[in-house]
């Protein structure tokens, strides 16, 4: 299976000189298209994400970690890329590799400092265009997720490296981008989102006023340290093997787990960690943090077919019946059948009933499978950050 490549893609979008290239699965299917930017092959997990916009969020998303992404949305780079959009903490790419179907020549926003094409380029990330993206999407969607090479060499051997790679259940790559050291988090998301900023979340506050948060780094994007500020919150985050005695040590009002990459069930030493927590701090955990706690608390996770990626994931909230529309990014679930007594069910997903919200009520924990910190994507859900600041303050009192 292949589609055929763009004649060709020069220029400031491209950032290096394209030449004939192909993205081989390991089921032995290939899609041609136009290579740039790495020096060889890239090797990762192959997936798609639904967003219209927010390609660079997703390129620097350290969920992404160890994965080549299909954009489903045809035309990509337009705005280019610029320093307050990069989600990783490092403000490097997180992604194996990129496919696309048209790659912008140039860039048109006054915001760009740089081609995402030269971006990508310079970082040493593949990034193949040209690519009949619909036809990759829906043997995808077909197929499943699996792995996949890009490259200019020959099919067999792009198949080859696809099947060598390791996959992704079993794969514990939180090590990857989880920080080192501790460090201190104090900025606000009032600069980019003026309109959303600290009273649209409630009480809001200066930084610190309503408590301190340990966030337990699993790979986190920016916006959701700049939305616990937004929330009143003083932050430290932590490395993902941090225990329970180095995160009390803190004397923390409040405990957040972040979204990360990889299979959740591999990143033992985390879900040590929170079911030394639990009951101890009120907790939120969102993505990995979501599947975390839920084995933490004895339930299982299982790897979805081909994953929830995008910023148009429906949602319904369970207690209220409101619908949300969500920014998610995961290939792997927690098993409803399998939550223990004490665990509650708050949301599920409206396209295939899988979970997404939890409660422990006597833990004084909960947790979403989604990003409601909105980079990029919508703004229902931003109303969880106030949610768990009133768990701390309740708490607190």
């Amino acid at each position: 299976m292949s589609a055929t490549p763009a004649p060709d893609a020069t220029g400031p979008g491209a950032g290096v000189l394209g030449q004939p290239g192909r993205l081989c699965l390991a089921d032995g299917s290939c899609f041609a298209g136009v290579f740039h930017g790495a020096t060889e092959a890239s090797c990762g997990e192959v997936v798609f994400t639904t967003g219209m916009t927010g390609y660079e969020e997703v390129l620097t998303d350290p969920s992404y970690t160890g994965q080549i992404v299909c954009m489903t949305a045809p035309h990509i780079g337009n705005t280019g890329i610029n320093a307050e959009d990069v989600e990783s903490v490092s403000g490097r790419p997180q992604v194996a590799g990129l496919v696309v179907r048209e790659l912008a020549p140039a860039p048109s926003s006054w915001r760009s400092t740089e081609s995402l094409g030269a971006w990508l380029a310079r970082h040493g990330v593949a990034l193949l265009s040209g690519v009949d993206t619909r036809s990759l999407t829906r043997h995808l969607r077909d197929h499943g997720a699996q792995n996949g090479a890009i490259g200019t060499g020959p099919a067999e051997e792009l198949v080859e490296r696809a099947r060598r790679a390791p996959r992704m259940e079993g794969l514990d790559l939180v090590a990857r981008v989880s920080p080192r050291e501790p460090y201190a988090f104090d900025e606000s998301s009032g600069r980019w989102l003026p309109s959303v900023g600290a009273p649209a979340l409630g009480r809001g506050g200066r930084p610190g006023e309503r408590g301190h948060v340990v966030v337990i780094d699993l790979g986190i994007k920016r916006n959701i340290l700049r939305c616990l500020c937004d929330a009143g919150f003083r932050v430290t985050a932590v490395p993902a093997r941090s225990t329970a005695v180095d995160i009390l040590a803190y004397d923390p009002d409040g405990v957040f787990v972040s979204n990360g990459p990889g299979d959740p069930a591999a990143v033992t030493y985390a879900i040590d960690t929170l079911r030394a927590l639990l009951g101890k701090k009120p907790l939120f955990g969102i993505c990995l943090g979501h599947q975390l706690l839920a084995l933490a608390a004895g339930a299982r996770t299982y790897k979805l077919k081909f994953g929830h990626r995008g910023v148009n994931q429906p949602v319904k909230d369970l207690a209220t019946g409101r619908v949300e529309v969500t920014t998610q990014n995961h290939g792997f679930a927690v098993d409803l059948g399998s939550l223990p007594a004490g665990v509650r069910t708050t949301h599920l997903h409206l396209n295939d009933g899988t979970s997404e919200g939890l409660e422990l009520r006597d833990a004084r924990a909960f947790s979403v499978q989604y990003h409601p910190e909105a980079a990029a994507g919508p703004h229902d859900a931003l109303y969880l950050f106030e949610r768990f600041a009133a768990l701390v303050e309740a708490a607190r009192a």
